[in-house]
């Protein structure tokens, strides 16, 4: 079977981002989500409220038995929030799926503003695991973070995408959400190339993790075989659908309609 996508990332119990906006990506895009839970978040639209960390030792035992077992198509990480598990998965990832797609969407902050990254980690993130991925997922301040470059347009995308790139992945999804204006600006920069993808911005508050979501859309693209490049066009039309189709749950952040018809979607 092609399409199954191992996830390795925190759990939100709210089930708008983390884990399981995961699962519901992945399972809604036709391929097989596996999970290694990192952390336990007690979170709901309003914010994160608790964190419980995972023993590292745990997270790799998690990745190791569904390698040997299922395998993976396409590994995708999201929130690490340690040094100590962001070793971890990178040395179970070197020894059990070395040749797998990995994509990262490198989760530093909640949309509520909460840190879900350790600052100490932040250097062992760009300096472990980014040189594995094939394609790394930043937001403007998780770019900002990695790189020190004041981003406030495309060009600051552009220079912040390149460096990010020197760093070792083949390829950044620059997210240009945070900025301003009307239309909203995604940069894809790729061993072949650049290209900017553009969307009309939607003015919502039911926007409670998209980031995780559109990872784990591109990581499904991925572990069917499709490239990067339409991995990430068709990413980002279903994310495009589940915010204009967000059920209007919570009185905050609200969660996506993951689950909204994806037939236009093959």
């Amino acid at each position: 079977m092609k399409g199954r996508v191992l996830i390795v990332a925190g759990s939100d119990s709210g089930g708008g981002a983390g884990i399981q906006a995961d699962i519901k990506a992945i399972s809604a895009l036709g391929s097989y989500a596996a999970t290694a839970i990192t952390a336990l978040t007690a979170q709901n639209t309003l914010g994160v409220h608790g964190v419980f960390p995972v023993d590292p030792a745990f997270v790799a035992q998690q990745m190791r038995v569904v390698l040997e077992d299922i395998g993976a198509d396409a590994v995708k990480v999201g929130m690490l929030a340690s040094v100590e598990v962001i070793e971890a998965v990178a040395a179970e990832y070197e020894a059990m799926a070395i040749n797998v797609p990995l994509v990262v969407d490198p989760v530093m902050v909640a949309k509520g503003g909460h840190p879900l990254l350790a600052e100490a980690a932040e250097l062992t993130l760009r300096k472990r695991l980014l040189p594995l991925a094939d394609i790394v997922t930043p937001n403007l301040p998780e770019a900002e973070a990695l790189t020190d470059i004041a981003i406030r347009d495309l060009d600051d995308m552009r220079r912040a995408a390149i460096l990010i790139r020197s760093f070792g992945p083949k390829a950044v999804l620059m997210k240009g959400g945070h900025m301003e204006g009307e239309m909203v600006q995604d940069l894809l920069m790729t061993e072949e190339g650049e290209e900017v993808f553009e969307s009309e911005r939607l003015h919502t508050p039911h926007t409670h993790g998209t980031g995780c979501t559109l990872a784990s859309a591109i990581a499904a693209g991925i572990a069917r075989g499709m490239s990067v490049r339409d991995a990430v066009a068709r990413a980002r039309a279903y994310v495009q659908k589940a915010i204009l189709t967000a059920p209007g749950i919570g009185h905050g952040h609200g969660p996506l309609n993951h689950l909204h018809t994806v037939a236009e979607f093959p």
